[in-house]
């Protein structure tokens, strides 16, 4: 029986496979937590990154140290969004990898306590983005003939906690908007993943992991019995977007501690 043929996978050293060298990076939500992390791990993997938040300073502060492009904008809005684009593709003339990683979870109350100015905040910030920045970059990649799409979900994108129903309902509808665009645009060669941490050490969410009762918890909640890190999400953010994953699209991959598993 003869050999299989080559793939791109195998034509590559193995390590290799995970270089992002010549590819352009648009990371939402880039200036602090996991975003960050996501956007400092593109840079050292070679890619040339571009780093979003909403207040220009800690933008241009971000990207400085980070060695990429400030892009700074709203994107909870279409305008934001539009002028996103437009200056990533003015500082870098194309889009490879788009992470939606902005997110927001500020609303920890009861179903009946949360406001509708709370609901529309949340499903604004955490899903309407992704869908508006999917569809904007994902045009641009359909005329270059591909691109990878990550979107940063969430354990409780699958699984209910009380007190975040607004968050949990908009990370649900991330990942079936990461798995509808991933049939829609497999045609294209646009490969759409999602990743899906558990809790993480981040601003967005570490006085609910100090707080008494909640903090312990969660930890008990988590088999391997701690949160993770940022840095913990980079790895599978660079296997996503590299040519190790080109026959992977449509997967949401959990990074949980065990979680997912009980």
């Amino acid at each position: 029986m003869g050999l299989l043929p080559r793939t791109m996978a195998d034509r590559q050293g193995v390590l290799d496979q995970f270089r992002l060298d010549g590819k352009v990076a648009l990371v939402t939500g880039s200036t602090r937590g996991i975003g960050r992390a996501i956007a400092q791990g593109y840079a050292e993997a070679g890619a040339r990154v571009i780093v979003n938040g909403r207040t220009a300073e800690t933008v241009e502060t971000a990207a400085k140290v980070i060695g990429a492009h400030p892009a700074p904008a709203d994107i909870s809005t279409a305008e934001g969004i539009s002028r996103l684009f437009k200056t990533a593709l003015d500082r870098c003339g194309q889009i490879d990898i788009l992470v939606n990683n902005a997110s927001i979870a500020t609303a920890f109350k009861r179903a009946e306590e949360i406001t509708e100015a709370e609901w529309d905040a949340h499903l604004d910030t955490n899903l309407k983005s992704a869908f508006l920045c999917a569809r904007t970059v994902g045009l641009h990649m359909k005329e270059r003939g591909g691109g990878a799409i990550i979107n940063i979900s969430s354990v409780l994108g699958s699984n209910a906690l009380p007190r975040l129903l607004a968050y949990c309902v908009a990370k649900g509808g991330l990942d079936q908007l990461t798995r509808v665009l991933a049939v829609e645009w497999a045609a294209y060669g646009i490969r759409v993943n999602g990743i899906a941490p558990a809790y993480v050490e981040t601003d967005l969410v570490r006085s609910l992991l100090e707080h008494p009762r909640y903090g312990p918890d969660l930890r008990a909640r988590t088999p391997m019995g701690r949160f993770a890190k940022p840095e913990e999400i980079v790895g599978a953010a660079i296997y996503l977007a590299s040519d190790a994953a080109s026959y992977v699209t449509g997967h949401i991959l959990h990074v949980d501690g065990g979680w997912s598993a009980w």
